[in-house]
């Protein structure tokens, strides 16, 4: 058994995701169809996880996010429509995320100490964001991906969790995980990664990073466990990832549990 990871799920519909405006979100939902296939292969290897919440999805199913949390399940905050952090402005994303904040607490009865913004989206040119959440009692934050993506990332920052100042006080960051290969970040741990490269390559890049010393950040959302949900229309590259493989996720995340120890974040970084 490897050294312990973390294992966390972005707790959204399968239509949070596709970059489609809140209006002409579909009214079919499928959250418990991956969500309950998740849950039991969390349950069968005894891991406890962190769930990034989506504020709706907290509106919507309470009982839901609350039972999560009965079950030693760390909640987070996933923002609340799934919007990109640098298409909003401070006072947008702090409208948003309060909501999410509240709506969270009131499911659980407990304010999340950590949050991920939707589509990884603190940027270079959305930093302001980790001020907004300091100032909203948030401890930590888990949005920075030190790769190269046309949607995401600060390619130079630390792979390892780091401090960040702000204006209220300091933020912890636990960014995602990179393996560093060749002097490039390159992205395996989770989502359309997970799915798409073959199993023999996300094993190698598993034993690098743990070689490198990374406790690594895994995450998935419950719709790749579920490859009948709806299928519509989308741009070729959202579709290209999106539905790219989702009859593996299953058996990918069954193997990754098996072969690695993992845990909650708050566990695992030992946020205070």
């Amino acid at each position: 058994m490897s050294r312990r990871h973390a294992f966390t799920v972005d707790l959204e519909e399968w239509y949070h995701g596709i970059e489609l405006d809140p209006a002409d979100w579909p009214t079919e939902s499928r959250l418990h169809v991956g969500l309950d296939r998740l849950r039991a292969l969390l349950t069968e290897r005894d891991v406890t996880a962190t769930f990034f919440v989506l504020g709706v999805v907290a509106e919507q199913h309470p009982a839901l996010v609350a039972e999560l949390a009965a079950d030693g399940h760390e909640i987070g905050c996933h923002g609340h429509r799934h919007q990109f952090a640098y298409r909003q402005g401070p006072d947008d994303f702090r409208d948003d995320l309060v909501r999410a904040r509240d709506a969270i607490g009131a499911a659980t009865g407990a304010a999340p100490a950590g949050y991920r913004a939707p589509y990884f989206s603190i940027r270079d040119d959305s930093r302001w964001a980790l001020d907004v959440l300091v100032d909203e009692g948030f401890r930590y934050d888990s949005s920075i991906f030190p790769v190269r993506n046309a949607r995401y990332g600060i390619p130079d920052a630390s792979r390892e969790p780091f401090a960040i100042p702000t204006t209220s006080g300091a933020l912890l960051e636990i960014p995602l995980t990179p393996v560093r290969v060749a002097g490039t970040n390159l992205a395996f741990s989770g989502g359309a990664y997970l799915r798409i490269l073959p199993l023999a390559v996300q094993r190698v890049a598993w034993r690098l990073a743990e070689r490198q010393g990374m406790r690594v950040v895994a995450y998935i959302h419950p719709w790749e466990l579920d490859p009948d949900h709806p299928r519509i229309p989308l741009r070729r590259r959202v579709a290209a990832t999106h539905y790219a493989r989702l009859g593996v996720t299953e058996r990918r995340v069954r193997t990754l549990l098996r072969e690695h120890e993992f845990g909650r974040m708050d566990d695992v970084f030992a946020v205070a």
